[in-house]
């Protein structure tokens, strides 16, 4: 039965953070809010979490997960980033964006896309999952909460923790969070490349939603 947290969405309690990082630790899998939609997450050693996500996700090894990071120089940690990268990234974050790099050997491979070697990292601009960052002190490894056959993420932690109380050890409500998920920018080869419109504004890259 899953574990349900109610925070602040500007000054989450940091009792209920130190819980939250604490069954993170332990292995559990976490249903908390963010700058765009709902998430799964939890930290990225743990070995059954990526086949846990796939499972509830119904998605195979090609998905690619994100790290959610605290900030630059963390992203730079896992992924190889340039200067003209390193620019457009510190112009846009934090923010709903999801940027698709090659990893570093910092990285597990098992975590990594399996043919490209790349992942997805970001900078959410959430005050829960900062804390969570803070606290945790590394990235979470994290999967939009979008089942199969839906449109749309799930929103309603309410219905979040019915559908999926067997499945994570815990949800995290922190007031509002809409249904819409990033905007996915590839930045392998160089020029930034859409590959999901979404929250984020596409100006700062020259792009435009087809």
């Amino acid at each position: 039965m899953a574990q349900f947290f109610s925070l602040h969405p500007e000054l989450p309690q940091p009792r209920l953070i130190r819980q939250a990082a604490e069954i993170m630790r332990a292995g559990g899998l976490v249903a908390f809010p963010t700058d765009s939609a709902y998430a799964l997450g939890g930290v990225t050693g743990d070995s059954d979490l990526l086949q846990r996500i796939r499972r509830i996700r119904a998605v195979d090894e090609r998905h690619h997960f994100t790290l959610m990071c605290r900030d630059l120089s963390e992203i730079a940690t896992y992924a190889r980033v340039d200067n003209a990268q390193y620019r457009l990234l510190k112009a846009v974050t934090p923010g709903p964006y999801t940027f698709i790099l090659e990893g570093t050997k910092e990285l597990p491979r098992r975590v990594l896309h399996p043919k490209r070697k790349t992942i997805g990292l970001r900078i959410p601009e959430h005050a829960v999952v900062a804390a969570l960052l803070q606290e945790l002190d590394e990235p979470i490894l994290t999967s939009t909460l979008l089942l199969p056959d839906e449109d749309l993420p799930l929103t309603d932690p309410e219905e979040i923790r019915e559908r999926l109380e067997k499945q994570v050890e815990l949800v995290i409500e922190a007031g509002y969070c809409g249904p819409e998920a990033t905007t996915v920018i590839d930045l392998t080869s160089g020029a930034p490349v859409l590959v999901r419109a979404g929250r984020g504004d596409l100006a700062p890259f020259g792009l435009e939603n087809d």
